[in-house]
């Protein structure tokens, strides 16, 4: 943390923050921020300040052309170990592939990681206790440069801000409406990337799929609206008894960290994982089945969510044989203990961060 700059106002600040009883999921902003500058190659220095409102210039070019990305992270408190986080250096690979991706800097690693462990160093006090609940870290960078033209700007900020935050959902289950009409992402697009323009692109679903009751979309490809990718934001699973599927990796789909490390877990547990392209249809007859026995859907903010239900938008719904599966939860109470140093961290996946005086 040697190279961002710690501003006295920004401890005082979190020292005077007091949680709310209630932490609805990103709805509480610790009181601090990172914020570094970049201006034709050079990074100036990183510094850690209280959190207050930015000011653009209305031909800011984020504002027109969505020269935009960023991450999901979350750090857990530990008792007698500290802030603990889990997995940042895949954050950064990502982060960097979605910059490269968006025409947008790179961020040194020194930087990206520096800022995340000051803003966590900084925000020990302030988060919460309880299992499942976390401080969730949104690192971000964006183009800065003013003007209407359109090319890839050379001015950008990179921002780190922070959010003591509870579950995701607060049920024990969602229900995921099938979207067989909209595209989310095309190949060789931006999809897999994480920029704002692909959660924008999934709004409208979403809205719809509420007003029928339901809580997500699930998207399909592009090319033949057949086979399954991902829900909005989250990766998915089958699972098959022992046997758990998801669909591969493709230029559409988010290489998701929570994805990644669950299939690592669930291997090392025993259970079969199968990366394979997947058809709707498919996973609809084996619901019907009941070669499926379970699915659920997993991400940094939900870690892993059953799904109970998959439908159509005419109506027309399929019940998951369990809700919530025995494999869904055995697996997120195994990476649960992981995350919060309960279990022996045997992946080397957590890293200790140093707490702010």
């Amino acid at each position: 943390m040697s190279n961002c700059h710690i501003h006295r106002e920004a401890i005082d600040a979190v020292k005077n923050f007091s949680l709310p009883q209630e932490l609805p999921f990103g709805k509480t902003i610790a009181p601090v921020m990172v914020k570094v500058h970049y201006n034709k190659g050079e990074w100036s220095k990183s510094e850690l300040l209280p959190y207050s409102p930015l000011t653009l210039d209305p031909t800011c070019k984020v504002l027109h052309y969505a020269q935009e990305i960023f991450e999901g992270m979350k750090a857990y408190r530990v008792e007698g170990q500290g802030p603990l986080l889990f997995r940042p250096e895949e954050n950064l690979q990502r982060f960097n592939m979605s910059a490269r991706r968006m025409a947008m800097p790179e961020v040194p690693e020194e930087i990206f990681m520096g800022a995340v462990e000051a803003i966590v160093g900084a925000c020990a006090p302030i988060i919460p206790r309880r299992s499942g609940e976390s401080l969730y870290i949104r690192p971000f960078m964006f183009a800065s440069e003013n003007g209407l033209g359109i090319k890839p700007a050379e001015h950008f900020i990179f921002l780190v801000v922070a959010s003591p935050s509870g579950a995701y959902f607060s049920g024990g289950s969602v229900q995921v409406q099938i979207e067989r009409e909209a595209i989310r992402a095309c190949p060789d697009g931006v999809g897999f990337a994480k920029t704002g323009g692909n959660y924008a692109a999934s709004l409208l679903s979403m809205i719809e799929a509420k007003k029928q009751g339901y809580d997500q979309v699930l998207w399909l490809d592009a090319l033949h609206k057949r086979d399954v990718e991902e829900l909005s934001g989250m990766n998915f699973f089958a699972v098959y008894n022992n046997r758990l599927v998801t669909p591969k990796l493709t230029s559409t789909i988010l290489n998701g960290i929570t994805r990644k490390s669950l299939i690592q877990l669930a291997r090392h547990q025993g259970f079969q994982v199968d990366e394979e392209t997947i058809s709707i249809d498919q996973i609809i007859a084996d619901i019907q089945s009941g070669k499926i026995t379970e699915a659920f859907a997993c991400g940094t903010a939900v870690i892993i969510t059953p799904i109970s239900h998959l439908g159509e938008k005419d109506g027309t719904r399929y019940a998951l044989p369990q809700a919530v599966g025995e494999v869904s939860m055995k697996l997120r109470n195994a990476l649960l203990d992981l995350q919060e140093g309960r279990a022996q961290d045997t992946f080397e996946w957590v890293k200790k961060v140093a707490p702010l005086a």
